[in-house]
């Protein structure tokens, strides 16, 4: 059997025996390299040399901040700020819902986190509110997704760390797109709000909303910090990480006092545990993505492809579709580490910019979040809402669409990706 077939279904087959990903990947690689005979020393040396990465570093200081935005009270601010702005519009809590989540998204990065953190409080006050459960459920788990695309965005570190792309860039590149998204989001809770009647949230006056806005500036104010810091060269995505945690505990331990000292051990603790499994897969993907490699899987498929079509925008498509079939069974992490190099190669086949490709794989990928057997965003929505899978996801299948939707528009339209950092920060180009 040809040794790269071998290599994939091997994994898969781990996959579907619900073996970890990490374990499916060392172990699938060092089946195909036993067979092919080449030296296994090679499996410590790449897979030390994929986490040997000081961008990486960023990921578990960004989990930390999502573990201090919901133990204290910043999380409970941010959803009065979203309430007060868009609380009075029709369907008031959807709207708050997703605002929230795009707040959220840029602060932590976590779509798992802000499913959780803002579900917990949100999904049930919809379901009391006469909202449909399974699209409280839908709303949530897709709104979550923003976090992978809106900077920082985790997935966007990695891509940017493994792909040799400025990671500045595509942090400015997914604004804009993960703001369309959001709005579309929202629009689409305003068309079903009016058809099912819906409630808003009363307007609380110009003086509460001023006042809600003064009081959660200080968390609003992390983004900023981080996003103008890299941009602006002050500081690198790593230290821009350790600049975020640094804020948020001082307003945590400082200014709210809403986390007492003694709960700091369990938060490092946890965010060691978060950190620990997506490093030992980031581990496992550096020696299989470059058995990929070495394998010559991604001249395969570009010849492949380009067999089916030449155009440009055919080629891309047809990636769009292979990255959303991959998504439902990966995460959106090991998907980017495993099949990097085969978006790299048929973006540059289709002469596509880095940073636009980039920003484009993670907004499909982010789908996978919310589509089973993975769709781990929506199994902890549907657990929140007490709401079947098999229901939530018919619910949640036409945002799923929006956010494609989104895709194919940033592909026909690359200023909608590429406008604000050539714009902010021609520098990357």
């Amino acid at each position: 059997m040809n040794p790269l077939l071998l290599l994939i279904l091997s994994f898969f087959v781990l996959i579907a025996l619900r073996v970890n990903i990490g374990f499916s990947l060392i172990v699938s690689s060092v089946f195909v390299m036993y067979i092919e005979d080449l030296p296994l020393t090679s499996v410590v040396n790449q897979m030390y040399s994929g986490i040997d990465s000081f961008t990486l570093l960023a990921v578990p200081f960004f989990m930390l901040l999502g573990r201090i935005l919901n133990a204290g009270s910043i999380t409970e601010r941010l959803l009065k700020v979203a309430d007060a702005t868009v609380g009075h519009v029709r369907g008031g809590l959807g709207h708050v819902n997703v605002f929230v989540s795009m707040i959220f998204a840029s602060l932590s990065g976590s779509a798992a986190a802000d499913t959780a953190s803002v579900g917990s409080i949100l999904i049930p006050a919809m379901k009391k509110a006469g909202y449909d459960p399974a699209f409280a459920v839908a709303l949530t788990a897709a709104s979550s997704t923003l976090g992978v695309i809106i900077p920082p965005s985790i997935i966007l570190i990695v891509y940017g760390a493994f792909g040799n792309v400025s990671i500045g860039a595509l942090f400015l590149g997914g604004v804009v797109p993960g703001l369309l998204i959001g709005l579309f989001m929202m629009l689409y809770t305003y068309v079903l709000a009016i058809r099912h009647g819906y409630p808003a949230n009363p307007f609380p006056g110009v003086r509460v909303v001023s006042k809600v806005l003064v009081r959660g500036i200080a968390p609003l104010l992390i983004p900023v910090l981080v996003l103008g810091g890299i941009v602006g060269g002050y500081f690198t995505p790593t230290e821009g990480s350790i600049v975020a945690v640094g804020w948020a505990l001082f307003l945590s331990l400082v200014v709210y006092r809403d986390i007492p000292l003694k709960a700091m051990p369990k938060l490092l603790t946890d965010a060691v545990i978060d950190f620990a499994v997506p490093l030992f897969t980031v581990a496992g993907a550096g020696i299989f993505g470059w058995l990929i490699a070495y394998l010559g899987a991604a001249e395969i498929v570009v010849d492949f492809i380009t067999g089916l079509t030449s155009n440009r925008y055919g080629i891309m498509l047809l990636l769009i579709g292979f990255l959303l079939l991959i998504g439902t069974v990966l995460n959106p992490i090991s998907a980017t580490l495993i099949f990097l190099p085969i978006i790299q190669a048929l973006g540059n086949q289709a002469g596509f910019d880095p940073v636009h490709l980039g920003v484009l794989s993670t907004i499909v990928l982010s789908v996978g979040l919310i589509t089973p057997p993975y769709g781990i965003c929506l199994l902890i929505a549907s657990q929140i809402g007490e709401v079947r899978l098999g229901r939530a996801m018919l619910a949640v299948l036409p945002i799923c669409g929006l956010t494609v939707l989104v895709a194919c528009l940033s592909l026909w339209f690359p200023s909608i990706v590429l406008g604000l950092p050539k714009w902010l920060a021609p520098q990357f180009f």
